[in-house]
C-alpha cells in the first residue's frame, strides 16, 4: 500500500475511533439492543465490528434477528476521505443475493403454471439455447447443475476489469459466448456455482412474461414487500441515494498495493445473477417474507430448501445454499460479492436466528471469506 493511501487510511482509523467504531441506532443513553438469554450476543457482535476501518474492510452494516431478540449495528466510515461514520441505512451492491430474487420469480411463474421446473430450457428459449444444450432443465439452471460454461468477458485480472468497469454487457451475448463452448458436465451430474444459469433464467422470465426482468422482480417482490431502498441500476454504474463507498486493494507491478475507490462500477455483467442494489433493512424484510411463504407459496417453497439428490458434494438448492453451523443447526443462506461490497442473507429455516450484513471489503472477490465478514457470521450464530 503506498504512502498516500496509508496516510488516508491511518487518518480514517483515527476519525473512526473518535466517532466510535460502532454506530447503533439508539436512545441517547445506549444502543438499541433487544436481547434475551437466547438472543444475539451483543458483546460478540460489537467485538466483530471493532476497529473498522482496517485493512480488510472500511465499513460494515449488520442486522441480526430471530425469536430471541434483535441487534442492529454499523461500524467504519462512509468514505476514507471524510472519515464520516458509516451510514447504517446506506444502500449497497448486493451482488449474487440477486439470485434469490430471480429464483423466487421463476418459482412464482411455476406456481402460475407458466414455467415447468422439470421442463427443458430450450423449449422456452430455442433461439438462445442451442441443440447441444437441449437436456438442461429450468430447475438445473437454478440449482447450478446445468453444466453450462461461463460467458466471456474482457480482461484477465483486476486491472483489466477495472479498465472495463463501464462496459455494458448484453445478456443474450453473454449466453451466446457460453453456449458456443463445450459443456462443463452433463445436466444434473455436477454442481458448479456460476452466474450463467441465472443469466439464462432472467431471459426465461422475460420470454415467459413479455416484460423486463427488472420490472417483474419489482412488481412481484419489491413493491408488495415495500422494499423502497432496493432497485435495479440498469446500465448506470452509480448507486443512487445514500451509500458508503467501496474500496479494492490493487496489486501493483512493483510489489506494493494501491487502495482504490470502486464504488462506481457497472453491473451489467451480473444482470439477473448479481445487479441488485439494496439495504440491510430491505434484505431482512425479504428474508423473513421468503422463509414464511409470503413470496413463494405452497410446496414450491420447498425447492429453496432442497439440495439436489445424487449430485456429489451438492450444497446449493434453488436460490440458496445449505450450511451446517457445527452445533446441529442448519443455515440457509446466500452470499454476494461485487467490487468493494460483500453481502449475506442467512437464517435457520424456522427463523429462530437471522443475519443480514453488508461489509465494505477491500478484497470482496477474494478466494477466502473476508475476516470481518467471518467474525460477524460467527458472532451472529454463536450460542
Amino acid at each position: 500500500m503506498n504512502a498516500r493511501i496509508r496516510a488516508v487510511l491511518a487518518a480514517a482509523l483515527v476519525l473512526g475511533v473518535a466517532a466510535g467504531p460502532l454506530t447503533v441506532p439508539a436512545s441517547a443513553h445506549g444502543p438499541a439492543v433487544s436481547r434475551t438469554q437466547t438472543g444475539p450476543d451483543a458483546q460478540a457482535l460489537r467485538a466483530a465490528l471493532a476497529g473498522l476501518p482496517d485493512a480488510d474492510a472500511t465499513a460494515a452494516l449488520v442486522r441480526v434477528g430471530g425469536a430471541g431478540g434483535t441487534w442492529r449495528g454499523s461500524a467504519g466510515v462512509h468514505d476514507l476521505g471524510s472519515g464520516r461514520p458509516a451510514d447504517p441505512d446506506a444502500r449497497f451492491r448486493a451482488g449474487s443475493v440477486t439470485k434469490v430474487f430471480t429464483a423466487a420469480v421463476v418459482l412464482q411463474l411455476a406456481g402460475e403454471g407458466r414455467v415447468d421446473l422439470g421442463g427443458h430450457v430450450r423449449d422456452y428459449l430455442p433461439d438462445v439455447i442451442p441443440a447441444a444444450y437441449d437436456g438442461v432443465t429450468v430447475r438445473q439452471l437454478l440449482d447450478h447443475t446445468h453444466g453450462l460454461p461461463d460467458g466471456d468477458f474482457p480482461g484477465t485480472d483486476i486491472h483489466d476489469w477495472y479498465a472495463h468497469r463501464f462496459d455494458v454487457h448484453d445478456p443474450r451475448r453473454i449466453v451466446a459466448s457460453a453456449t458456443a463452448k463445450k459443456r462443463v458436465a452433463p445436466p444434473g451430474a455436477v454442481q458448479r456455482y456460476s452466474n450463467i444459469g441465472y443469466t439464462v433464467a432472467g431471459l426465461l422470465v422475460e420470454r415467459v412474461t413479455g416484460d423486463t426482468y427488472a420490472n417483474q422482480v419489482t412488481r412481484r417482490i419489491l413493491r408488495p414487500l415495500g422494499l423502497r431502498g432496493t432497485y435495479f441500476p440498469g446500465v448506470s454504474p452509480r448507486i443512487r441515494g445514500p451509500h458508503n463507498h467501496g474500496y479494492q486493494v490493487f496489486p501493483m507491478p512493483d510489489g506494493t498495493t494501491e487502495l482504490r475507490d470502486v464504488t462506481v462500477w457497472g453491473v451489467t455483467d451480473g444482470w439477473a445473477a448479481g445487479d441488485l442494489v439494496s439495504t440491510t433493512a430491505d434484505l431482512e424484510r425479504f428474508l423473513r417474507a421468503l422463509f414464511t411463504g409470503e413470496v413463494v407459496r405452497g410446496p414450491l417453497l420447498k425447492e429453496m430448501f432442497t439440495v439436489p439428490a445424487g449430485v456429489p458434494g451438492a450444497t446449493m438448492s434453488v436460490g440458496l445454499q445449505r450450511y451446517e453451523v457445527g452445533d446441529g443447526r442448519v443455515l440457509w443462506l446466500k452470499t454476494g460479492g461485487r467490487w468493494g461490497y460483500n453481502t449475506v442473507i442467512a437464517a435457520t429455516e424456522d427463523l429462530s436466528r437471522t443475519l443480514v450484513y453488508s461489509v465494505n471489503s477491500t478484497d470482496a472477490k477474494g478466494k477466502g471469506m473476508n475476516p470481518v465478514a467471518e467474525r460477524i457470521m460467527r458472532a451472529a450464530f454463536a450460542r
